[in-house]
């Protein structure tokens, strides 16, 4: 069954997904994208959930795609794997842009190693905290295939000469230096690193989910404009949000207050 490979269970209105396939530790196998995909997709649709949480089962986070799996499905082409390779990597962007246009913010909850398109994940998802085991890397380099895709996410995280020395040299970082470059929010020690992740999403799941869907969208789509574009543009974000009832109720409730 497909479904066992990624587990989803709500905690109220937050959905924990937990890639759940240790013996590859949780490469992002076809089977893997493919329920990450068809989960995202739903979790789209809901007015129930309000933030989500991704972890995983086992030792590491994720190593980024299985290699075993792309060198099998090479062997079994005669185009030396293009096709597979194209589909393969159509389908691993099309499930990072979905984390990005979920309404819901994502968290990563990392407790292990996050290399290549694993650390692309961690980059992708909008708060990011880990355990102090945790670890960092794009490190394809090392066997000869520089990670162009996860580079995408990466260095739009963390400083350029940071991200391009990763690159080139296949190092890893620790957690601590992670936070330091932004790549991750928080470090917690592993018995606390559930309960992090669940205070944020607990925090975010208390705001007004309305509020929040408009914010994340806007927060993405000013980040690559000019500064003027993005001024205008976020000022008619702002005024839409204005005219919720909810948001005139949230004002009169905190101006009552004070008086």
């Amino acid at each position: 069954k497909m479904d066992k490979i990624l587990l989803r269970s709500d905690q109220n209105e937050i959905a924990i997904l937990t890639l759940n396939s240790p013996k590859n530790l949780n490469a992002l196998s076809d089977a893997m994208l493919d329920a990450l995909k068809l989960n995202f997709e739903e979790i789209q649709q809901s007015r129930e959930i309000k933030a989500v949480i991704i972890k995983a089962a086992g030792r590491a986070f994720c190593p980024g795609h299985d290699l075993k799996e792309m060198q099998e499905k090479r062997n079994l082409k005669n185009d030396g794997g293009k096709a597979y390779f194209e589909e393969l990597l159509s389908k691993c962007t099309h499930v990072m842009k979905l984390i990005r246009e979920l309404p819901q913010p994502v968290i990563a909850e990392v407790h292990g190693v996050a290399a290549a398109a694993g650390c692309q994940l961690v980059a992708t998802c909008d708060i990011a905290v880990a355990s102090e085991e945790a670890s960092f890397g794009v490190n394809g380099v090392d066997i000869g295939l520089f990670c162009s895709t996860p580079m995408v996410a990466l260095s739009r995280n963390i400083n350029r000469k940071k991200a391009f020395e990763m690159l080139t040299t296949g190092d890893f970082l620790d957690p601590f230096q992670a936070e330091k470059l932004g790549l991750i929010n928080k470090v917690a020690n592993s018995k606390e690193l559930s309960n992090t992740s669940l205070e944020i999403a607990k925090k975010i799941s208390s705001k007004l989910s309305l509020a929040v869907k408009v914010g994340k969208k806007a927060f993405y789509k000013q980040a690559e404009m000019e500064i003027d574009d993005a001024y205008s543009y976020a000022s008619s974000v702002i005024v839409e949000n204005l005219l919720y009832k909810e948001t005139n109720q949230g004002m009169n409730d905190f101006l009552n207050k004070k008086n």
